[in-house]
């Protein structure tokens, strides 16, 4: 059996991103109306992400799907990131979490919260904050658009940010 350099518990959870917009509240000078365009193009790509409370240590990976196979992919790619840890991967009940041809590297160990709750699952919060950061009542001409925001808005996420988000005090007294 190997030996691990130390152990690392990273919550994870998929979302889509797209050209479908979400118009949202915003100010404005008082006696002026706002305007939010909208349209209904239904074109996503997907977000993988694991974040690390304790240290703010993140990991992601934009991928077309969400399934098995993506899944496969970023577990191994994640693996490849950190290969010296063991990572700890508490993560919600998603079928492609659960398939029988879901392949978990060995320094992997999943760890399943119970269903319905995505409170206990802190990446949550993160996907929040990039939405109110790069999507919020924008509209995107393509679905690299959206890629590249999203990019530019993952790679932005300092660790303190992350560890400001997700550090709630019960998983860093249990971890």
């Amino acid at each position: 059996m190997q030996s691990y350099q130390q152990v690392r518990i990273m919550f994870q959870d998929e979302a889509g991103f797209g050209r479908i917009d979400d118009p949202s509240s915003c100010w404005c000078y008082p006696g002026h109306r706002p305007i939010a365009y909208s349209h209904q193009v239904r074109e996503y790509q997907y977000a993988f992400g694991a974040v690390s409370p304790s240290n703010g240590e993140s990991f992601f990976l934009i991928l077309p799907k969400c399934n098995t196979t993506a899944m496969n992919l970023f577990l191994t790619e994640l693996s490849k990131a950190f290969p010296n840890d063991y990572i700890i991967m508490p993560t919600d009940n998603a079928g492609w979490h659960k398939s029988g041809s879901l392949i978990i590297p060995d320094n992997i160990e999943l760890f399943y919260l119970p269903a319905y709750t995505p409170e206990m699952n802190v990446i949550e919060q993160i996907w929040r904050e990039i939405r109110k950061r790069g999507f919020k009542n924008k509209i995107f001409k393509t679905l690299k658009d959206v890629v590249d925001k999203l990019c530019e808005v993952i790679v932005s996420l300092e660790k303190e940010t992350v560890m400001s988000i997700t550090g709630r005090d019960w998983i860093l007294s249990m971890f």
